[in-house]
């Protein structure tokens, strides 16, 4: 199954990069640092990024003045967002799946150095923007496992 992986290959390299990072700084710092020291290494690997890169957002065919921030794009179509927190929550997936939503983008990585004692991350997938996204996470063992991904709901006020 991982031989179908979207940018199996960029994908790999850019998670290795991260782990990278993550032996040699480790958790608690801010989410500024690790994005400092990812650039040096994606560099350092010879990575195409763009960091903090602002992407156009549209409404019903309208270009909005507002914009959101990238922490980075990767190989010019992998959409890297990065966090420190404790664990991953569901707003940070969607927060994902709206980044690929409003670009051209199919591949979201979603990286918590924040997360003790291992590096976290998911891939977001959205490949059929009439489907919902696919949400896949990695085990140690580097084996693919699908998730079925539904957003909490919010109780009724």
């Amino acid at each position: 199954m991982t031989q179908n992986l979207l940018f199996r290959e960029e994908s790999y390299a850019l998670i290795g990069a991260c782990f990278e990072v993550y032996n040699r700084v480790g958790c608690g710092f801010l989410e500024s640092v690790y994005q400092e020291c990812l650039e040096i290494e994606l560099s350092l690997q010879g990575i195409l990024f763009e960091a903090q890169k602002d992407l156009p957002i549209a409404y019903r065919d309208r270009p909005l003045t507002s914009r959101f921030r990238a922490d980075l794009v990767c190989y010019g179509k992998i959409i890297f967002e990065l966090k420190a927190v404790s664990a991953l929550a569901d707003e940070h997936r969607c927060q994902v799946i709206n980044y690929l939503n409003a670009t051209d983008c199919q591949l979201g990585l979603l990286i918590n150095f924040g997360h003790h004692p291992k590096l976290e991350f998911e891939r977001l997938v959205l490949t059929d923007r009439s489907q919902k996204p696919r949400l896949a996470r990695f085990t140690e063992a580097s084996t693919f496992e699908p998730v079925a991904w539904q957003p909490h709901s919010r109780p009724s006020a």
